[in-house]
């Protein structure tokens, strides 16, 4: 019985032996499940990602399909300007068979830049309207990149770049021309000989600007850029043009959506120019490295605000420098792309055949990231041979503040040997101003060949287009003298 009595123990004992051990095997294969699980979604993610790496984005691969081909189909490749080319890419051969100043505008490029991989921007050609910003910078990749990506996510596909000092280095230039939908200029001889060919020279609204240092040779010079921007807008069937510094951006405030395209896209189509008011950063820290991600205080424009908080507050607003703003208070201009299109100055446009019908915008805006870092004030210093004196000084900068502050940091840094480090410098734009002289010397002496009756209409067609309208320069915010005016009004 002892027996018979034990073995439905052993039995029982057994059975409780399997359950448990059956127990124990699905938790272990539970818990291997929920170890594999998500290993294998982080190697399928990154086989994905590894496998999209190695493919075309394609929005990229049309840009570039237009782009590499010297000679293509494409408006973005109808003709190349003088210092387009690369020095590695041209041979002297192929120079010396060029017998025009315009042929080829592309040059092979590839998709090199690792940032833009997935950046899936639209440049689908039926999106309207098509918008493209020219600039003249000697800036590095830490300030150009952003700010041209900032703008491609606005909805601005072609950018025409003029580069000079440092953004003209292999390092960097490779690097903004691997970017599809970047066209970059460079400043060579036979790019200043041709802009010495320009109609800017033989007329009047410019003139004031020339054979002048500094700021002065600047705007003369960004002027020149844009005039050829304009060509090159108008020939890659741009809708409309800008003119921006890479130390501003496009604040499109207003719009239905924060897209530069949307804002110009609700612009009446009788309207030929639209302003941006600027804002100006007012910087919070001394030890600012990344202005476009640091800076987040701006003063807002005259235009902006009600007439008696501008002026009641303009003490405050100061801090004794100058003027409200520090630089300009003008703001920048885009232009519809039309015939007989021209600068007028680096913060307007202007027509030749009419004068250009505007609007100012309400609420969007330019933000100017105005000295945010001590470099900033260095380079504007060295970029001058000026002497530490009110009278040199004013002859090469235009605005105040500038005037005030170069001057106080020229005395602080050792103004004469600043100078005479930049004597090979000064030296090569006085060459550059002596050949535009030639070549406006050269045109006033074909136009006082020509046959009288040509020279009369000559001139009676120049003053009616010239009119009296002249370049608008950088321009303070109004001062306190003003309030007296406001007041009476």
């Amino acid at each position: 019985m002892k027996s018979m009595h034990r073995a439905p123990l052993i039995s029982s004992s057994s059975s409780s032996s399997s359950s448990s051990s059956s127990s124990n095997s699905f938790v272990s294969r539970l818990l291997l499940l929920l170890t594999l699980l998500p290993v294998s979604l982080a190697c399928l993610a990154f086989i994905l990602q590894w496998r999209g790496g190695g493919l075309a984005d394609p929005a990229s691969a049309s840009v570039i399909s237009s782009t590499s081909v010297p000679g293509g189909n494409s408006d973005l490749n109808h003709e190349v300007f003088p210092g387009m080319e690369t020095v590695s890419s041209v041979s002297p051969k192929a120079h010396q068979s060029s017998s025009s100043d315009c042929s080829n505008l592309a040059r092979s490029s590839s998709p090199s830049f690792p940032y833009y991989g997935d950046w899936k921007f639209g440049v689908d050609s039926n999106l309207k309207p098509k918008i493209c910003i020219t600039t003249s910078t000697s800036a590095g990749l830490d300030q150009i990149l952003p700010w041209m990506f900032y703008h491609k996510v606005l909805g601005v596909s072609t950018f025409f770049l003029f580069v000079e000092g440092k953004a003209a280095t292999p390092s960097i230039s490779k690097v903004l021309e691997s970017i599809p939908g970047v066209k970059v200029i460079y400043r060579t001889k036979e790019l200043e000989e041709k802009q010495a060919k320009s109609r800017i020279w033989n007329e009047t609204w410019l003139s004031s600007f020339f054979y002048k240092p500094c700021n002065y040779e600047l705007f003369v010079k960004q002027s020149l850029n844009m005039e050829m921007a304009i060509v090159m807008a108008r020939d890659a069937g741009m809708d409309w043009i800008l003119h921006l510094d890479t130390d501003e951006l496009i604040y499109p405030a207003g719009a239905r959506e924060y897209s530069l395209r949307r804002l110009l896209l609700d612009v009446p189509p009788n309207v030929d120019m639209v302003i941006f008011p600027n804002y100006e950063s007012s910087v919070e820290r001394d030890d600012i490295k990344d202005p476009f991600t640091e800076v987040s205080m701006f003063k807002k424009n005259y235009d902006h605000l009600p007439k008696d908080t501008y002026f009641g507050m303009y003490k405050e607003a100061t801090r004794n420098n100058p003027n409200y703003f520090l630089t300009y208070g003008n703001g920048k201009s885009v232009a519809r792309v039309q015939d007989h299109l021209r600068p007028n100055g680096a913060h307007r446009w202007h027509n030749y055949m009419k004068t250009p019908n505007e609007i100012k915008l309400e609420e969007a805006a330019v933000l100017h990231y105005t000295y945010a870092k001590f470099s900033d004030l260095t380079s504007r210093r060295d970029r001058c041979g000026c002497k530490p004196t009110k009278e040199d000084v004013k002859r090469c900068f235009m605005l105040d503040f500038d005037r005030s502050v170069v001057i106080q940091a020229l005395k602080e840094s050792g103004v004469f040997s600043s100078v005479v480090s930049s004597a090979s410098s000064n030296l090569s734009k006085k060459q550059f101003l002596a050949s535009m002289h030639k070549g406006n010397s050269s045109k006033t002496t074909e136009s006082e060949s020509l046959p009288l009756k040509d020279k009369e209409s000559q001139g009676i067609s120049a003053r009616h287009l010239l009119g009296t309208e002249s370049a608008v320069p950088p321009l303070s915010p109004p001062g306190m003298e003003h309030a007296r005016f406001v007041t009476e009004d």
